[in-house]
């Protein structure tokens, strides 16, 4: 993998799409190690018409899940070629803290750390934050299931 993805190439490793896909760009990769990537926040996101259309805030599991995906782009960068194609699904969460909201037009850095890694499974540590304000972290573990 190249140290930068663009959307068209993080869709190449990732099943999700709008509205749901929550990586826009990666920035860096260390593989098998680490890695940095950004999502744009936006008030034409779905979630904001709900929550809430007189405060916007960008509900805490949506933040969970782009550090997840970012994850996901990581662990699945590090699977050896007969495992690539391989769904990759949570398996657990801990740890997981909200320090600030995230409004629209907020630029969230995803970095997350591979912690420990089995052939089928793996444990992050990850931290988003905002102008270099944490504003969530979480430890999550996630596994290889089959190929799609």
């Amino acid at each position: 993998m190249g140290k930068n993805l663009d959307i068209t190439e993080i869709m190449n490793y990732l099943p999700h799409r709008y509205p749901f896909l929550l990586v826009d760009r990666v920035l860096e990769v260390t593989p098998g190690d680490k890695i940095v990537a950004l999502k744009n926040v936006t008030i034409n996101e779905s979630f904001f018409q709900g929550h809430f259309p007189k405060a916007p805030v960008m509900p805490g599991v949506l933040i969970v899940e782009g550090m997840a995906q970012a994850g996901g782009i990581l662990f699945f960068d590090a699977l050896p070629p007969e495992k690539r194609g391989a769904l990759i699904y949570f398996m657990g969460i801990d740890k997981v803290r909200f320090r600030k909201p995230v409004v629209p037009g907020d630029q969230m850095i995803f970095t997350v750390e591979i912690l420990k890694q089995r052939s089928s499974a793996v444990k992050m540590k990850a931290i988003a934050s905002v102008n270099d304000a944490t504003v969530a972290e979480a430890e999550f573990m996630a596994t290889i299931g089959e190929k799609i």
